[in-house]
């Protein structure tokens, strides 16, 4: 499926997104998605929306409001928090949800280290995912009480 242009880092760096599948092969496997029937992996399939993207591609950037969140699929980013490297994303983890949950600016800078596959949620899939699924809105929880606890 040819790939449509969805995001230029500062570097000029992209990060390409193809539409939705319709199945869920591609998220089988994801730690986040540990313990999901297969029609609940369809349904995240059906909401999420795959996007790669290359070393240097910037996903989320401080202090701007945040349209997407992702659960990254393949790959390694790096976490900055004013300009300071804090932390390393792999597998599993989601990033930006924090934007989408209390509507307010980013609190770091999200960039891709490795070649990265990412299932992509824009606002209005991302509150049907917490609304449908009681698994990701359980891990989308966790994940921001670890994170504000630190």
């Amino acid at each position: 499926m040819p790939a449509t242009r969805v995001g230029v880092d500062t570097r000029g760096q992209q990060m390409f997104g193809r539409k939705a599948k319709a199945d869920a092969e591609w998220l089988a496997g994801v730690s986040f998605f540990d313990g999901f029937t297969q029609d609940e992996l369809e349904r995240v399939a059906a909401l999420a929306r795959e996007v790669d993207a290359a070393p240097g591609a910037e996903l989320t950037e401080q202090g701007r409001v945040g349209d997407v969140c992702y659960v990254i699929v393949e790959g390694t980013a790096g976490v900055y928090a004013s300009g300071e490297h804090i932390a390393s994303l792999s597998e599993g983890s989601m990033v930006g949800e924090m934007a989408l949950i209390d509507h307010a600016p980013r609190n770091a800078t999200v960039v891709a280290e490795t070649e990265m596959v990412l299932a992509a949620f824009d606002p209005r899939s991302f509150h049907q995912l917490l609304d449908e699924m009681p698994k990701a809105k359980e891990r989308v929880f966790a994940t921001l009480n670890a994170r504000l606890n630190r």
